[in-house]
């Protein structure tokens, strides 16, 4: 019966994942360390997936205000003022420049995502991630924050505390969207697309020497948990692959509805 609840609870993160504040009680009973990374994706996925769907509408909206412009017609003031608002999200300098945009606003493959996510919060049992939602170690210099218990001296950076799991998705695809330190990623998946060619997490991986310290053997971690995990076919392929997400899903899913 206990298993079954536990199960239950994993099938109802599938269809509310947004509703998912915190890595639940359940999530940290689980002893199989298979099971646990099995409801680690579980958990996330949904996540990502709707951080994803913002970007994309973010992205559509910036490719049909420009057309607007090239067609010679007029934007209105709503257009315009969320123009400004992306602009000062993304942090691109110049107003109009299209490519900029399309640059900086597009999505992060889901398998980095999973990856950066299962070193830096170890599989969300980092004090960080229980404490203050933080999968991907995000720093702050601002007053609401962890500080660190290794802080070295004359440091002043804490350890940023999110409201929510999704808000610390978000956070982490805006960081590698607009600071300077992961231009090279940028390029790289512009150029990619403009190709028409694959970019997945692998490849991603290669353009984040600056995330960590540890610079190339990181990249080299993030590179083998992908491959380890078999998630680079989480970016050819929607919805997730059921042999990822478990056998169970489907039946614990209908068991939900008949509940409610």
């Amino acid at each position: 019966m206990k298993r079954f609840l536990s199960g239950f609870f994993l099938a109802a993160t599938l269809l509310w994942g947004d509703a998912t504040k915190s890595f639940p009680k359940e999530y940290y009973t689980i002893k199989d360390p298979k099971a646990q990374k099995e409801a680690f994706v579980k958990i996330l996925y949904p996540i990502i997936l709707k951080a994803e769907e913002k970007i994309r509408r973010e992205r559509a909206f910036v490719e049909a205000f420009f057309a607007t412009l090239e067609r010679g017609e007029i934007v209105t003031p709503a257009e315009q003022a969320r123009l400004e608002a992306l602009a000062k999200k993304y942090r691109v300098k110049k107003l109009y420049d299209k490519e900029a945009y399309l640059m900086r606003i597009d999505t992060i493959p889901v398998s980095l995502v999973l990856a950066q996510a299962a070193i830096e919060s170890n599989w969300g049992k980092s004090r960080f991630a229980k404490e203050a939602n933080n999968l991907f170690g995000e720093w702050t210099w601002g007053k609401r924050g962890i500080v660190p218990k290794h802080r070295e001296p004359g440091k002043t950076h804490k350890i940023r505390i999110f409201d929510s799991l999704e808000a610390s998705v978000a956070s982490y695809m805006k960081n590698l969207n607009r600071h300077w330190a992961y231009e090279g990623f940028r390029k790289a998946r512009y150029k990619a697309r403009r190709k028409g060619l694959p970019f997945d997490g692998y490849a991603a991986a290669a353009y984040l020497t600056r995330y960590s310290e540890l610079r190339e053997k990181y990249t080299k971690m993030v590179q083998r948990k992908i491959a380890q995990n078999r998630w680079e076919i989480f970016d050819n392929s929607r919805p997730a692959p059921k042999a990822l997400l478990g056998s169970e899903t489907a039946m614990l899913s209908r068991a939900l509805f008949r509940a409610y």
